[in-house]
């Protein structure tokens, strides 16, 4: 049990009350907002009175009991019909009472004429109201109303009608919270055996006990003979003396509030998840996974692979066929994907506005992705009221609508890491060199063709080894180029398929960082904020 003030349980129902607003349904914030109202109206009123309420159904002797206890015949009496139509007030020390009065709602107030219990200090309003089971649809509903108010209920029986349906269902047990200021009295014992008396005594309390009000004591006394009047005037007095029922009663109803509200929030008020976090991470992965097939992270991770490739075969090829790859388009580049973010920043573009050129999400990724949003929701909504659930799922749905941009905006942003290789100049020069070597061997023999043909002196053909050298820096040349090109071309590949993985690396934290602010973390919030409510309100209850 909390040992929290009466003034911390209320502000934990107020601050309750903030969080749940627009989630959970109009009817509970309306039940709280009254408890909030009626416990800050009843505190502000006279703290000297305390407020006793007589309840009672049709025949039941209530304003019988009224007046013997009272003192005087105050109240009108009848063997056969309920004759209190409006709640009557007997109030003994009356200075500031009026606007408890006024709160109340009754405006027939009586002095009695000797202090309650002849003691002078006790500040009491003693209230007979109309029988709850009346035909009259308006004094029941005057009985309601006052149940919720008053600080002591006081239930009146008969030996005939103690175990009646509409007392217990309608009235006991929905107040069985509040057995701190409750008394039963069971009235016309005049009517029963003496050996009959402490049988429905027993049969009574064990109703109680059925209602919850296990602790309640019976009270037995007959308004005609005078029997247990002294003892239900003790009781009322016992009531005003402690001045404590004001605040029993507002505690009581917190805990009845509490009790009515908390089997909504099926998790424990503790649990802010109410998951196992295995649950969380695996539908988290899953998000994550489901969001990024639907943005094409594998597609653009291989055009890194496939586009670093292409310009290690441009840049490091034999350079007489590798300029026919410049034909071919960049696979980034016709994503509308830069090598990197900052080689966006450098050429002016701001790559959280730079859209990419991928296609737009299909019917069928926009499902996939929707699916996994709202299954993701649904997990961590398991446990919360309806009507939470549902503003679970309106996050989902606001936050559907955001991600086609959301994702292509944040690959558009990620460094793929594409930038070229420091060894790509060097196997260019290489080539080059290569390319000059064989060159010359072709230049070599042309000028031994050609220059005779015009007359003029061949130059001579050196051999090494009975190789001519011509021949040998045509081959060397040729060789050299196919064999760099092929070596490129295979270390190309697999760096390619590492840049590739590395830029799927990239992409998917970016995923899972749109995802997080988009979708987990906002969804994450409302079951933080449930979990919350459920801990301030069980903290209000008292627990």
């Amino acid at each position: 049990m909390s040992h929290a003030t009466l003034d911390e349980r209320l502000a934990a129902l107020r601050e309750a009350r903030e969080l749940a607003d627009g989630r959970l349904d109009d009817e509970t914030l309306a039940d709280i907002d009254r408890m909030l109202e009626a416990a800050g109206a009843r505190r502000e009123l006279s703290g000297d009175h305390t407020v006793v309420g007589f309840f009672g159904a049709t025949g039941s002797g209530k304003s019988s009991l009224f007046n013997a206890v009272v003192g005087e015949s105050l109240a009108r009496t009848h063997v056969r019909r309920p004759t209190t139509s409006e709640p009557l007030a007997a109030v003994w020390n009356e200075e500031g009472v009026e606007p408890l009065l006024d709160w109340l709602r009754v405006a027939d107030r009586r002095r009695p004429g000797a202090p309650f219990a002849g003691d002078p200090s006790l500040s009491l309003v003693l209230l007979d109201l109309p029988d709850f089971d009346s035909v009259e649809r308006e004094h029941r509903a005057i009985a309601e109303r006052l149940a919720g108010q008053v600080d002591v209920l006081v239930w009146v029986v008969d030996p005939q009608k103690y175990a009646d349906a509409v007392l217990h269902a309608d009235f006991v047990q929905r107040f069985s919270a509040h057995a701190a200021v409750t008394a039963v009295v069971l009235n016309q014992i005049d009517l029963l055996s003496s050996h009959d008396v402490p049988r429905v005594v027993d049969s009574l309390t064990g109703l109680l006990r059925r209602d919850g009000l296990g602790r309640v004591r019976v009270v037995t006394a007959s308004a005609t003979t005078g029997s247990g009047i002294d003892d239900v005037r003790a009781l009322v007095g016992r009531f005003a003396r402690q001045r404590a029922a004001q605040t029993a009663r507002i505690e009581a109803d917190l805990v009845s509030l509490a009790a009515r509200l908390l089997p909504e929030f099926e998790a424990e008020p503790g649990d802010d998840a109410g998951l196992s976090s295995r649950v969380v991470k695996r539908r988290t992965a899953s998000l994550v996974q489901e969001l990024s097939a639907a943005s094409g992270v594998d597609d653009v991770a291989a055009a890194v692979g496939r586009s670093y490739a292409k310009r290690t075969g441009q840049a490091t090829g034999w350079p007489l066929t590798a300029w026919l790859l410049r034909l071919r388009a960049d696979p980034l580049r016709r994503m509308h994907l830069l090598a990197s973010a900052p080689a966006a920043v450098r050429e002016g573009r701001d790559p959280d506005l730079h859209r990419t050129a991928l296609p737009q999400l299909s019917a069928g990724q926009e499902a996939r992705a929707a699916r996994a949003v709202r299954a993701f929701g649904d997990d961590l909504a398991s446990g919360l009221p309806d009507s939470w659930r549902a503003a679970v799922r309106r996050r989902a749905n606001a936050a559907i609508e955001t991600l086609p941009g959301e994702l292509d905006r944040a690959i558009a942003r990620t460094d793929l890491g594409a930038r070229g290789s420091w060894w790509w100049p060097v196997i260019g020069v290489v080539q080059w060199i290569a390319l000059l070597a064989a060159l010359v061997g072709v230049g070599w023999y042309l000028a031994a063709w050609l220059l005779p043909l015009w007359g003029l002196p061949a130059p001579e053909l050196t051999r090494v080894e009975g190789w001519p050298v011509a021949m040998l820096l045509i081959a060397a040349g040729i060789l050299l180029g196919i064999l760099l090109g092929l070596a490129s071309q295979a270390i190309g590949a697999a760096i390619g398929a590492a840049r590739r993985r590395r830029a799927r690396r990239r992409l998917q934290r970016e995923v899972t960082r749109v995802a997080t602010t988009r979708v987990i973390e906002p969804i994450a919030t409302e079951r933080e904020h449930a979990g919350r409510v459920a801990r301030l309100i069980a903290r209000a209850g008292g627990r």
